[in-house]
């Protein structure tokens, strides 16, 4: 049932007292672990910043990112846009190439399966593959949903979107009724039971409710998890980031105790674990793109809000909107001439100084399965990512709308194989640079959720970029 936000979080106790944010920095340089965060999409670097992302997970690379001091490290999988099995071929791999780094190097770590905040993607498929390669004995994984700048929040175990002054129970928003990832459930209890078939009941699964969060601390939460044995699933609420602060508080004391557990979770959880301090928004100053040519936004997205959104932009003055036709795409022989069309057009607007939005037409098309729906979100990507590959000249930045368009861009389209996390200009939306093997080293990449931001995120972004606006309000 929707409930008024200040209404409800109006009736719960009042947040933990005390910053946990400096022991929880000191309790990870103690530990040593490397926080080694599987990203099924690149989106889920929206919280964190100064951290690198690797789009490919060879020995080399994994043996130098463990040998590096810094806490955390993202590997972006992008398995949210494959098959289930081909999701878990992916996550059987690096899991078996992270403990051969591991051992190279020394150097332990912990798995975090960083998935969508609207509870969409390959569970329990992707957590499973990886405990059963990874050969650890797991108490548990660890269901963390929460992310506050999407304004996500677990309470009373429902998990809610929230839209305005309203919160949604996630499964009676759009996100529930994806062709591939759809489910029934908003509390998360019964969300697992239905994700595990019924195998998990939930009362078997455990809670970790805002209350003990709230008046026990850390101790309670260390004592919670001792329930969260022999492979059972827990699940965590919070509504606010002193909320985790003191759930990874109690997690890293019953770590060092000797448990173990694997993480299911979004952006949220991933800047707590990995002890990282907030910082302020990036403002136009701190990216201050260069050269001559108009940048460049692609938009794979289908959902309301970033309809909602590409229509504020291309409102903007000294925009080109070019829209791609998914007909023409998946017509016989219509692919390779709609992709040279809108390459010739994009050439032509980004080399006159326009900034040039290329989107996919909004008319939503699906298969007759979950499995003929992902392949078609496929051949739009690939088409997309052809178009960006016949950009002649570097644009001055670029924004990629939603989590599949990102990835693919990012690694087929721009050949990235690391990128480094600036930051966040609007929350929730991060900021990478290129790597110097990419096609453009030092771009300025913004990789735009799909399910992320007001009707004028997208707008806010390109002003930034220009220089028009200091930082978004979205």
């Amino acid at each position: 049932m929707t409930v008024k936000k200040d209404t409800l979080l109006n009736t719960l106790p009042p947040e933990w007292p005390e910053d946990l944010l400096p022991s929880i920095q000191a309790l990870i340089k103690e530990s040593k672990t490397k926080v080694v965060v599987l990203d099924d999409d690149p989106t889920g670097t929206q919280t964190v910043h100064n951290v690198p992302v690797l789009t490919e997970w060879s020995p080399d690379s994994l043996e130098t990112v463990l040998s590096e001091p810094e806490a955390i490290v993202y590997i972006l999988t992008n398995s949210r846009s494959v098959s289930l099995s081909a999701a878990q071929a992916i996550n059987r791999e690096i899991a078996t190439q992270l403990k051969a780094a591991s051992r190279a190097t020394g150097r332990d770590f912990v798995v975090v399966s960083r998935s969508d905040s609207t509870l969409r993607g390959h569970y329990p498929g992707e957590v499973t593959a990886l405990a059963e390669t990874l050969g650890q004995t797991f108490d548990g994984a660890l269901i963390i949903p929460f992310f506050l700048e999407g304004g996500r929040l677990t309470i009373n175990d429902i998990h809610y979107v929230t839209e305005g002054e309203w919160l949604i129970p996630a499964a009676e928003t759009e996100y529930a009724r994806d062709a591939t990832f759809g489910y029934t459930q908003s509390n998360l209890r019964e969300w697992v039971s239905e994700k595990h078939q019924g195998q998990i009941t939930p009362q078997a699964v455990v809670s970790i409710p805002l209350a003990e969060l709230r008046s026990g601390g850390p101790e309670a939460v260390t004592a919670l998890l001792g329930r969260v044995r022999g492979g059972k699933v827990g699940v965590v609420n919070a509504a606010t980031y002193r909320d985790m602060e003191v759930f990874v508080a109690g997690l890293l004391q019953a770590e060092a105790a000797g448990q173990r557990f694997i993480y299911r979770t979004a952006a949220s959880f991933v800047r707590v674990r990995g002890g990282i301090m907030p910082r302020p928004r990036l403002t136009a100053a701190d990216l201050a793109p260069t050269g001559k040519n108009g940048g460049l936004i692609v938009a794979g997205s289908y959902i309301k809000k970033s309809t909602m959104q590409l229509e504020a932009a291309q409102s903007l003055p000294n925009v080109t909107s070019l829209e791609v036709s998914v007909e023409n795409l998946l017509g016989a022989g219509g692919s390779a001439e709609e992709i040279q069309r809108i390459a010739h057009l994009a050439n032509e607007s980004l080399a006159a100084g326009k900034d040039t939005l290329i989107y996919t037409s909004r008319r939503l098309v699906t298969g007759s399965d979950a499995t003929s729906s992902l392949q078609i979100g496929q051949v739009v990507s690939a088409a997309l990512v052809k178009i960006v590959q016949s950009v002649s000249d570097k644009p001055a930045w670029i924004i990629a709308k939603g989590g599949i368009t990102s990835s693919d861009i990012a690694t087929k389209g721009l050949n990235m194989k690391r990128a480094q996390v600036v930051g966040q200009a609007i929350p929730g939306v991060p900021i990478w640079r290129a790597g110097p093997e990419s096609c453009w080293p030092g771009l300025i990449y913004v990789v735009f959720p799909g399910n992320v931001g007001g009707p004028e995120a997208i707008a806010e972004m390109i002003q930034i970029l220009r220089g028009e606006k200091e930082h978004g309000s979205s």
